[in-house]
């Protein structure tokens, strides 16, 4: 295994579209949402360590989840787990962890990736993600990982890439033309009709010197904080700095601030049965369904002239549904949430006026 091939897993989020399953208190990605008998996270660090060493990968988090990924990932050290004081967007969290990186090899190839995605065919993101690497440690690139769409999908952001063959070791590495957010549903379909245009998976490779390089181009302001941080990084004094540098960071996310505005940014197209696991919806399209197309869970769930739901219940607890068509039912501790499912983009306006009306301790 390359001792010079690294992971940043980001871990800091709340996971409010999956809410009430996902709660500040005990986010998305430390639960076993699928029934597998391990949490996102863990599957997410299972699918790394085929790539780089435990030593070598690190925990960006909240520091309120510190203890909960020590508790979780076994074999890991305090010094993996880089806590974020608060929440500065994903530019900060990536600086951060690479300049830590950097300072014990410069020579890195990074990869960052969510703590919460879904990955149905493990051998093909290996190989996927080797490639990647293969082509970083050769090039100035920042490179991404694309998604083949199946489907007009309005809750992803999309990447055009040019129909070029930049990398003669992988014909699926393209040069990408633009990056555009979470489009409508018409647009969504005239992407897919153009057949330029992949899922954004938030999933980033490159080297330490490509993205450093990248900060120091772009996002300066960003930079420099974190350089101030040389001599510092793994040592008993970095928590301290890093608690001083984070307030006054600029909250902006690697996309906006970096891959946005590059010019060596490249894109691998892939099929490795991927799923952000971000909505209840994306929940509904990898669960096995029921003959009436209903993802159930829940050993108690009795449906009738119900069809197209996602329904995630306790074990045990009986739940008759009557009549309902494309909606999501989901109960957690003391919550029930009813929401049709075309409208579920709105669950993160409901929980912040469930904030606002209820309190803090249900969300």
């Amino acid at each position: 295994m390359n001792k010079n091939n690294y992971c940043v897993i980001m871990a800091g989020g709340i996971g409010a579209r999956f809410w009430p399953m996902s709660r500040t208190s005990h986010p998305k990605q430390f639960i076993d949402i699928l029934g597998t008998g391990k949490t996102l996270i863990q599957q997410t660090v299972e699918r790394f360590l085929k790539i780089c060493p435990r030593e070598n990968i690190l925990i960006v988090t909240n520091e309120i989840y510190r203890e909960m990924v020590l508790n979780q990932l076994e074999g890991f050290t305090d010094n993996q787990v880089l806590c974020e004081p608060m929440r500065r967007n994903t530019a900060p969290a990536i600086a951060y962890a690479v300049y830590k990186i950097n300072e014990v090899n410069p020579d890195a190839n990074i990869i960052v990736a969510p703590s919460d995605h879904i990955i149905l065919k493990e051998d093909t993101f290996t190989k996927v993600i080797l490639s990647a690497l293969n082509a970083t440690v050769k090039n100035d690139w920042l490179l991404t990982l694309g998604i083949t769409p199946s489907r007009p999908e309005t809750g992803y952001g999309y990447i055009q890439y040019e129909d070029s063959n930049p990398f003669a070791e992988d014909e699926n590495i393209k040069k990408v033309k633009t990056f555009t957010e979470k489009p409508n549903y018409d647009l969504a379909v005239t992407f897919i009709e153009s057949g330029d245009f992949l899922w954004n998976s938030g999933i980033f490779i490159w080297s330490a010197k490509s993205i450093l390089k990248a900060f120091n181009d772009y996002l300066p302001e960003v930079d420099s904080i974190f350089k101030d941080g040389k001599g510092i990084y793994n040592t008993d004094k970095e928590q301290e700095f890093i608690n001083k540098v984070y307030p006054v960071c600029k909250n902006i996310s690697i996309d906006y601030g970096v891959m946005e505005k590059a010019k060596n940014v490249y894109v691998l197209a892939s099929d490795f049965g991927w799923s952000d696991l971000g909505t209840w919806g994306s929940m509904f399209e990898i669960r096995d369904k029921d003959e009436n197309n209903n993802a159930l869970i829940g050993n108690s769930v009795m449906t009738f002239d119900t069809k197209n739901c996602v329904v995630n219940m306790p074990e045990n607890k009986l739940v008759v549904l009557q009549g309902l068509d494309d909606y999501i039912v989901v109960e957690n501790d003391d919550i029930l949430l009813v929401c049709r499912k075309r409208d579920e983009q709105n669950i993160r306006e409901i929980v912040n006026a469930v904030k606002v009306e209820k309190g803090e301790e249900f969300v």
